[in-house]
């Protein structure tokens, strides 16, 4: 540390395998090389983006790895020049060529004061094939979509990730998950529960027709997407339709972030929708959108395609209520945590991390009003219960309650607090 207290700048070199926007992972990885690089560490990235241009990372160095013609992924999207394979379908060869590709990207980066890679696999095989010591971060997706099912993945994740300074859990539950799916063993020592983060500066609070002003600029700045034939870009023509859909504000207004996929409950929430007097934005991608799509018509539900936070930081404080519906088991619950950090009171499935999340809300919300940061995973009953409550609250109470929401994700989610405690684990 210097006399100041602050750390003197760090070598760090984060390896991830994927992208930097879109899904939570790679989200997550451009919001920690931002937050170390605001700290004044040197970062490079080691991954499969090939737009780093695309995203502000403050100057870290971004290096993209030839990994052949395979990628290997935890559930199916489409990658521009790769074809992507769920990882229990590639060969060992072809497993092989991506780890060694990218651990011998990670060599010439080296030396560093802290290598951190994501996910149990490929990570820990990666970190391990450097030869450098290295510190793994389990996002979940690789225990559950591929590795719970698949023995051979779960025993090749064991005898790499042993070898790892330690182990970053993004909740209680997933370092549960990883005794359960990896395996006993000493490692489990060594992991570290340390919770995804939130840009508290970028995602705050906004007067409506400030935010509602702003999300319309930004969605007039979208690239072309004609038919929506890139699923990861916003749809056309989602200005206008955001503005008609929003702008009178006498319906209360209901927000879905997240993956259009059906573990994360959106019928559920459709179903919901129905016992309420509500509209709903669904943001986001995935296989399941065009049933959703069929599902919802002639309701007052407007799907607008992938966002990016740019948007989504104006759009949460137009939300009276984010919904989390998950039904699968959920790393963490960070679209909570920066719904939260909006002030647009979070309801979510109350299982797997997401619990975490509501436990976190209910800290800072008044004991009256605790039992509206969550409801019974699955239980459509409970869902639309708490939805009307929380949209029968008058104007005042549901701002107080974004408030309390927001004050809990500056205590316990900001990336300046995550970064820090993760530099912890720098040599």
């Amino acid at each position: 540390m210097t006399t100041a207290g602050r750390r003197a700048p760090l070598r760090i070199v984060l390896w991830h395998g994927y992208l930097l926007g879109g899904t939570g992972s790679n989200v997550y990885t451009r919001s920690l090389a931002r937050a170390w690089r605001s700290q004044g560490h040197e970062v490079t990235v080691v991954c499969q983006e090939r737009h780093p241009e695309a995203h502000d990372l403050l100057g870290a160095r971004v290096v993209r790895p030839d990994i052949g013609p395979v990628l290997p992924v935890f559930v199916l999207d489409s990658y521009e020049g790769v074809e992507a394979r769920l990882l229990g379908r590639t060969t060992a060869s072809e497993r092989a060529r991506v780890v060694d590709a990218n651990a011998e990207a990670v060599r010439a980066q080296l030396p560093a004061d802290l290598l951190l890679v994501n996910h149990v696999l490929l990570g820990a095989p990666v970190g391990a094939a450097s030869g450098a010591p290295f510190v793994v971060k389990a996002h979940g997706s690789e225990l559950e979509f591929a590795m719970r099912a698949d023995p051979a993945l779960a025993r090749w994740a064991h005898g790499t990730i042993e070898g790892a300074e330690a182990v970053i859990a993004g909740s209680e539950h997933i370092r549960h998950v990883l005794g359960e799916v990896v395996g006993p063993g000493p490692y489990l020592d060594r992991v570290d529960v340390v919770p995804p983060g939130v840009d508290v500066q970028a995602l705050r609070p906004r007067p409506r027709e400030e935010a509602l002003d702003a999300l319309l600029d930004e969605a007039r700045r979208d690239p072309p997407n004609p038919g929506g034939a890139d699923p990861r870009l916003p749809d056309d023509g989602n200005a206008g339709r955001l503005a008609a859909f929003l702008r009178p504000d006498d319906v209360p207004t209901v927000l879905y972030v997240g993956k259009l996929s059906r573990e994360k409950g959106v019928d559920l929430l459709l179903d919901a929708l129905t016992e309420v007097d509500a509209r709903a934005v669904i943001v986001g991608f995935g296989p399941e959108r065009a049933r959703l799509e069929r599902r919802a018509e002639g309701r007052r539900v407007l799907f607008t395609g992938a966002l990016e936070h740019r948007h989504l930081a104006h759009l949460w404080p137009l939300a009276d209520v984010s919904v989390t519906p998950s039904v699968f088991p959920e790393a963490f619950g960070m679209v909570a945590a920066e719904a939260a950090a909006c002030g647009s009171p979070p309801l979510v499935a109350r299982h797997s991390g997401l619990a975490e999340v509501a436990a976190g809300l209910e800290a800072r919300y008044p004991p009256e009003r605790r039992d509206l940061a969550a409801f019974a995973g699955g239980d459509l009953g409970d869902l639309v219960d708490k939805l009307r409550a929380l949209l029968a609250l008058d104007a005042g109470e549901r701002a107080r309650l974004g408030a309390a929401a927001r004050r809990a994700a500056v205590e316990r989610w900001s990336w300046e607090g995550v970064a820090a405690r993760l530099l912890a684990h720098a040599g």
